[in-house]
């Protein structure tokens, strides 16, 4: 696998990209259900993109209705090499302030009642997660944001709540107690699907506000508005600058053939229907044993 195929997941105030050549909204279906909405082909100085907004344009889906299976499942099934997240988050540490950006590479998920993973009864997968985001496209995501006029800030550990309300006051401030840098409530279980999906993932963070901790008090979601906007301008510009510095040949990442080592089911005692909605996740895999069969 030589050539890029980005994967673009719009958070909140991103419903679209501009600029893409060829550009056309195509319908996927998904044996996982409905992805949050229609997917935007097209290509950006020559690199072939795969645009979804998380909560649809318009802002239809909550985050605790997003169905993160359909939507990692096709972005891999449209042929996503690497997926790059935006999200709008809010910051639990005073050094990362609201209109800046951070580069995401811890979770903690406190996430409850979303399904976290493609596999399960009949066919079992580990993934590995220490490391969550590829530090490859982590590190290109946070330069392109710098390109684009954004602070970024490097190495900061994201909070993953369930929504749709905000934090209490006493849970802001114990997230905080946990070194969280940043909240929001979409990257988890995405970066755990993303992973088993064998899809190098990463995340940039808008910053909107300050959680309750800080004095300000409350969260205020006009002001928050008003930056997502702001915000949203700088993400796109990222994407752009991302994509012009992208390497022309795509090098192999570990995370590519990270099934290998994750299956634990042997192969006689696999479901077989869990293996027919596993037909894009597994693909790679799939595909091998199709070829050692023949």
């Amino acid at each position: 696998m030589t050539a890029w195929k980005l994967g673009i997941i719009g958070g909140s105030g991103i419903y679209a990209l501009e600029g893409l050549a060829d550009a056309r909204w195509v319908t996927a279906e998904s044996p996982w259900g409905a992805p949050s909405d229609q997917l935007l082909t097209g290509s950006l100085d020559g690199t072939d993109l795969v645009f979804l907004p998380r909560h649809g344009r318009g802002h239809r889906v909550p985050p605790h209705l997003l169905n993160a299976r359909a939507n990692i499942d096709v972005l891999k099934r449209l042929g996503c090499t690497d997926v790059l997240a935006v999200s709008a988050v809010g910051s639990l540490n005073q050094a990362m302030a609201p209109g800046q950006f951070v580069a995401v590479d811890q979770f903690i998920d406190r996430t409850k009642g979303r399904p976290s993973s493609f596999f399960g009864e009949g066919l079992v997968a580990h993934v590995p997660m220490a490391d969550p985001v590829c530090p490859r496209l982590t590190a290109m995501a946070a330069t392109a944001a710098r390109a684009a006029g954004a602070l970024v800030h490097e190495r900061a550990t994201y909070l993953a709540m369930e929504g749709p309300q905000f934090s209490t006051r006493a849970e802001s401030r114990l997230y905080r107690q946990w070194g969280c840098d940043v909240i929001g409530m979409t990257a988890m279980p995405e970066a755990r699907l993303a992973r088993e999906a064998e899809l190098p993932y990463a995340l940039l963070a808008m910053v909107t506000d300050y959680d309750c901790w800080h004095e300000g008090g409350d969260v205020d979601v006009p002001e928050i508005l008003r930056l997502m906007a702001a915000n949203a301008a700088i993400a796109r510009a990222a994407v752009k600058a991302l994509v012009a510095a992208l390497p022309a040949v795509r090098a192999p990442s570990p995370i590519d053939t990270v099934l290998d080592m994750a299956l634990i089911t042997a192969p006689e005692a696999r479901d077989w229907a869990a293996l027919e909605k596993l037909d894009a996740v597994m693909e790679r895999i799939l595909r091998k044993a199709g070829d050692a069969a023949d």
